[in-house]
């Protein structure tokens, strides 16, 4: 996931999808400001401050799983430093990659960072409660990321309010499914 820690926070706190959420490796190139504010939430969570690197690897994701020590059947959440262009470009071994970009971001986000979008799975548009305080076009930005990603599935939230989280957790809870007939991978 690359984003906005109260969408990540709501998510492993949530009581929607017990054991769908649980344990969360985080990625920032310094500080657990996060980290604590999402472990608040009730979640176990692991940082990895990456220091002048740009995104996480697959040994730092290892390490990381070591230490949360998760339970068969957990879906992990690995929170990538939170930048549009590393995160896209390195193999992690998760299932899904998941971009969540906010309404207050911009509308191009789609073409000025086509390999996110490209690689993801699922794009959670978040911060949907702001729309109607700013020049944000819904139907363009969605437009845009098509046109990169035609396969691209989309969740529209209000990690604030409440809006559109049932159908991320549903698509958690149905990536949990296949992840279960099809071996323990990370997401």
């Amino acid at each position: 996931m690359t984003g906005d820690t109260k969408c990540r926070k709501v998510t492993t706190g949530s009581p929607s999808c017990p054991r769908c959420f649980l344990p969360l490796d985080r990625g920032d190139q310094a500080t657990t400001n996060d980290a604590q504010r999402i472990q608040k939430a009730g979640a176990r969570v692991v940082q990895i401050n990456t220091g002048a690197g740009c995104h996480l690897d697959a040994a730092m994701v290892a390490r990381g799983l070591e230490q949360l020590d998760p339970p068969a059947g957990s879906v992990l959440l690995i929170e990538n430093v939170g930048n549009l262009v590393c995160p896209a470009l390195f193999d992690l071994g998760e299932r899904a990659k998941v971009v969540v970009v906010s309404v207050t971001e911009g509308e191009d986000k789609p073409v000025k960072y086509p390999h996110m979008f490209r690689a993801s799975s699922l794009l959670l548009l978040n911060k949907i409660d702001l729309l109607p305080h700013v020049q944000f076009d819904v139907a363009h930005f969605l437009d845009l990321a098509r046109q990169v990603n035609p396969h691209l599935e989309v969740v529209q939230v209000s990690a604030t309010r409440g809006d559109g989280l049932e159908d991320w957790y549903a698509w958690l809870r149905a990536q949990r499914g296949q992840r279960q007939s099809l071996g323990a991978q990370a997401l």
